[in-house]
C-alpha cells in the first residue's frame, strides 16, 4: 500500500479535456447572467422603497427600525424552516456590513436635514467610483477602459436625472459631507457583502446585516427624536411591503447576485435606482417627468445595457500584476 502510495504521488496531473474546460466555462456563464438578472431585480425592488416611504407617515429611522426588524426575522425563520438555523457567528461575521448599511441610513438622514436631496442623491451616485477602484486594486477585477467609459455615461445620465427633477433646495456643506459619508458607507456595505462568501452564505449575510441596522436605527431614532412607538395597522401594512420589497428582494438578491458577478458590476447596477424611482413616481405618483430627465434615463439604460453586454466572467489577477482599469 506504501508503494502505491508513493507511486500515485508521482503520477503527472492530468489535464481537463476540452469538453471538461468546455462544460466548466458554459456553468460559470450561465451563473453570470443568473447573477446579473439578480443585480437588476434587486435594484428595481430598491426603487420601490421612495414611493412606499410616501404612504407611512413615521420618521426614516423608525421606518429603518420597523421594516428591518420584520426583515430579519423573516429571513431567520425561513432559515430555520429550510434546515439552516440562524447561528450566533453569523451575528460576529456580518458586523462590518450591518454597521455599514446602518451608518449609510443614519448618515443619509442627517444629511438631507441639512442639504438638498439633490446633492445628497447625487453624491450618493459617486459609489460606483468608489467600488470600482477598490474591486480593481484589492479583489483583482479587471474593469476595461470601454467599460468605464460606459459607466461614466451612466453616471452623468443619472446626474442629470436627479437635478432636472427637483428644485436645488438649501445646501449645506455639512450635510455634502455627511452625504459622502453614507456613500462611504453604502460602498462599505457592497464591499462587506462581496467579502461575505469566504465565511457563510448570502442569505447568512444578509440576515446578520438586517438584524445590525435595525439596532443601529433604534437608538438613533431616539437620539434624533422620532416617534419610535408601535406603528398602526396602516403603517404595519406598508411596512411589510417595503420590507419584502427593498427587503427580502432588494438586498437578498444584491447580496445573492455579488456572489456571482463582479463587486464593480453590481455598483454600477445603483444608477438605475434613481431612474426607476422616477419612472414609479410619475406611473404611481403621477409626479412630472421632464424631457431632460426622460433623455437622461434612456441614456442611463443604454450605457448600462453596453456595460452588461460586455460582461464576462470576471478574470483573477495574478498575484503582483496590477490590473487595468
Amino acid at each position: 500500500m506504501a508503494g502505491t502510495s508513493r507511486y500515485s504521488a508521482t503520477l503527472p496531473r492530468v489535464a481537463a479535456t476540452p469538453a471538461e474546460t468546455t462544460s466548466a466555462a458554459a456553468a460559470e456563464a450561465r451563473d453570470l447572467s443568473r447573477g446579473l438578472i439578480g443585480a437588476g431585480i434587486a435594484v428595481c425592488a430598491w426603487s420601490t422603497g421612495t414611493i412606499l416611504a410616501k404612504y407611512i407617515d413615521m420618521g426614516s429611522l423608525a421606518i429603518g427600525f420597523y421594516r428591518f426588524a420584520f426583515f430579519a426575522l423573516t429571513l431567520i425563520a425561513w432559515m430555520r424552516v429550510r434546515g439552516t438555523p440562524f447561528r450566533a457567528r453569523v451575528i460576529r461575521d456580518s458586523m462590518w456590513g450591518g454597521i455599514a448599511l446602518g451608518a449609510d441610513i443614519a448618515l443619509f438622514f442627517s444629511a438631507v436635514k441639512l442639504t438638498s436631496i439633490v446633492n445628497a442623491t447625487i453624491i450618493g451616485s459617486m459609489q460606483p467610483i468608489v467600488v470600482g477602484v477598490i474591486a480593481a486594486k484589492f479583489f483583482g477585477e479587471r474593469i476595461g477602459l470601454r467599460n468605464v467609459v460606459w459607466s461614466a455615461v451612466a453616471l452623468a445620465g443619472t446626474v442629470v436625472v436627479v437635478a432636472a427633477g427637483a428644485d436645488n433646495g438649501t445646501t449645506d456643506l455639512r450635510g455634502d459631507l455627511l452625504a459622502l459619508a453614507a456613500m462611504l458607507s453604502w460602498s462599505a456595505y457592497f464591499i462587506a457583502s462581496k467579502n461575505s462568501k469566504k465565511t457563510m452564505t448570502s442569505t447568512e449575510f444578509t440576515a446578520g446585516t438586517a438584524l445590525w441596522t435595525m439596532a443601529f436605527c433604534a437608538p438613533l431614532g431616539f437620539v434624533f427624536g422620532q416617534d419610535m412607538s408601535w406603528p398602526s395597522a396602516t403603517n404595519w401594512g406598508w411596512l411589510i411591503v417595503m420590507a419584502v420589497s427593498s427587503g427580502l428582494i432588494g438586498h437578498a438578491m444584491m447580496n445573492w447576485s455579488l456572489v456571482r458577478i463582479p463587486l464593480w458590476v453590481g455598483s454600477t447596477f445603483t444608477l438605475l435606482i434613481p431612474v426607476f424611482s422616477a419612472l414609479l413616481a410619475w406611473i404611481v405618483l403621477g409626479e412630472t417627468v421632464t424631457a431632460a430627465q426622460a433623455v437622461a434615463m434612456a441614456v442611463v439604460i443604454g450605457a448600462l445595457a453596453v456595460v452588461v453586454r460586455n460582461q464576462s466572467s470576471p478574470q483573477p489577477v495574478k498575484a503582483g500584476v496590477t490590473s487595468a482599469v
